[in-house]
């Protein structure tokens, strides 16, 4: 089972709840080790800087604990420590709930909630701290091949993004990697650290009603640099498939309108450069010539031009290739209007079944 432990005094250890609620996490860890990962919710404020944690950590290891505690609290004293109290304290001005975390949940958070009581504002630990939190999240990670996933497939514009930000019970996998998944996904954004995104998985599924399907979109095993869990890739491997099917005229103006528009021709050429390999010497050098084309005319009927020819013969292989691979787990195929509505006709069914069961049960209830 994963924990799930209610708060207790000084402590807050309802890592489901912290995550689930977005609650307002004051990370005090040094910045190199917050840019590992954190929860979404996290925002840092360093007890320590980076060189500081390391002078004390080499302390630490000459001279034992009491040392280094006296030189933290040394380095950090003053009118420095007066700065960094202020930015805690601004910080849970509008974030009332917050709770406190550094690695573990020991000595920096403990010594920042003692700060923090001295200027007279009580803020909860996250017991256990990120380390915690971490493994609270791959637990409920390893679980993820009994959620009730539909996968969301079709080919590169039919529109699945679209749809899939309309359906309420929808995670959004590329949302949460910051990319939209393939080589020419990549945002002004950068991607989060591997930690962050699994931490943004776990809110997502968090908040998802397992009582009906689970709706994500047709992914590879990566979404540009990060991967996609091994638990979650695996449920979505075995999981049934809705594709949404579209005429190329129509996926061409998506495509253009999505990725090209408001694109930059340097980041697209480069892009496109990137998958040279896999297109073969050939048709790169031709759609690398139509791509410059269509930049230096502005014109959106020579982009339309390459887009059809990188989607036909690039893009469409490779999807056909994946697909047959789930034919046999095809439970639907249409218009994404279609599409929608045999959704919402599936939630329908399900929700009326439901009811029924418990009308049922509350039949035999009261007939005993």
């Amino acid at each position: 089972m994963i924990p799930n432990v209610d708060e207790t005094d000084g402590t807050v250890a309802h890592y489901r709840g912290l995550l689930s609620s977005d609650r307002p996490v004051l990370d005090v860890r040094s910045p190199s080790e917050f840019a590992l990962g954190a929860v979404p919710s996290a925002r840092n404020f360093p007890i320590l800087t980076d060189d500081e944690r390391a002078e004390v950590g080499l302390c630490f290891k000459r001279k034992g604990r009491e040392q280094a505690y006296a030189l933290g609290m040394r380095l950090v004293s003053g009118d420095e420590r007066e700065r960094r109290v202020g930015n805690w304290l601004e910080f849970v001005e509008t974030n009332r709930s917050a709770v406190l975390c550094c690695w573990r949940g020991g000595l920096r958070s403990r010594i920042a909630q003692a700060w923090l009581s001295e200027a007279g504002v009580q803020v909860p630990v996250l017991a256990g701290g990120s380390k915690a939190l971490r493994r609270f999240c791959l637990a409920v990670l390893e679980q993820a091949e009994r959620l009730p996933i539909l996968v969301l497939s079709g080919r590169t514009g039919v529109g699945k993004t679209e749809l899939l930000k309309r359906d309420h019970n929808a995670i959004d996998l590329e949302n949460l990697a910051a990319h939209r998944g393939s080589a020419f996904g990549g945002l002004a954004s950068p991607q989060p650290p591997p930690v962050s995104f699994d931490a943004r998985l776990v809110r997502s599924i968090l908040r998802a009603d397992v009582a009906s399907s689970i709706l994500v979109e047709d992914e590879s095993r990566n979404i540009g640099r990060l991967a996609i869990p091994a638990d979650f890739r695996a449920a979505m491997a075995i999981a049934p498939v809705v594709v949404i099917e579209a005429p190329m005229e129509e996926r061409i103006d998506l495509t253009y309108r999505q990725y090209v528009r408001s694109s930059h021709a340097e980041s697209m050429l480069a892009s496109l450069d990137r998958i040279e390999r896999r297109l073969g010497g050939e048709l790169h050098r031709v759609l690398r010539a139509q791509m410059q084309d269509a930049y230096q005319c502005e014109a959106e009927c020579l982009h339309r031009r390459w887009i059809a020819v990188l989607l036909e013969r690039y893009y469409d292989a490779m999807y056909d290739y994946q697909l047959d691979k789930k034919r046999s787990r095809i439970v639907f195929s249409g218009s994404r209007h279609e599409v929608s509505h045999w959704l919402e006709q599936s939630v329908n069914r399900k929700a009326n079944l439901a009811t029924n069961e418990l009308q049922k049960r509350d039949r035999r209830v009261r007939q005993s």
